[in-house]
């Protein structure tokens, strides 16, 4: 069984980490500029927010250093995110986008902290909560 060394865990970390804040920051907007539905783009907000503090605990600039753009295998986009006809194929790519991420965030902090994977969890379910919610609008 192969273990996984520290950079190759701050990776997987950094990668998610960025897709789930992007994913929230593209659904507030839409929220807030499209729908116009200030409660749900706070909610989006916050939701930002309270991730960016549970990660910002790992050290951000650790993260940051392990980072390795150019050796990426994964880094190229699909053809499925070229094709967006409807603000709602934007949210709905974009909640996924954020569900997958925190998901891999939490299974990852497993590995070294149980307390924060949980707390991952939490944000995952209000996602899923705040999903629904927006999913009504369209």
């Amino acid at each position: 069984m192969q273990k996984l060394n520290e950079k190759q865990l701050r990776r997987v970390i950094d990668a998610n980490f960025n897709r789930a804040k992007e994913g929230l920051r593209v659904c507030e907007d839409v929220c807030r500029f499209v729908l116009n539905d200030g409660p749900a783009s706070r909610s989006f907000k916050t939701l930002r927010h309270q991730l960016t503090a549970m990660i910002a605990k790992l050290t951000i600039l650790q993260l940051i250093e392990a980072r390795d753009i150019d050796g990426d295998v994964g880094r190229g986009s699909s053809l499925s995110e070229m094709k967006r006809k409807h603000i709602d194929d934007i949210f709905f790519a974009n909640i996924q986008r954020i569900k997958e991420s925190i998901r891999v965030l939490e299974e990852f902090t497993k590995l070294f902290n149980v307390q924060r994977a949980r707390g991952l969890k939490q944000i995952r379910y209000k996602v899923y909560a705040l999903e629904k919610k927006v999913a009504e609008r369209f």
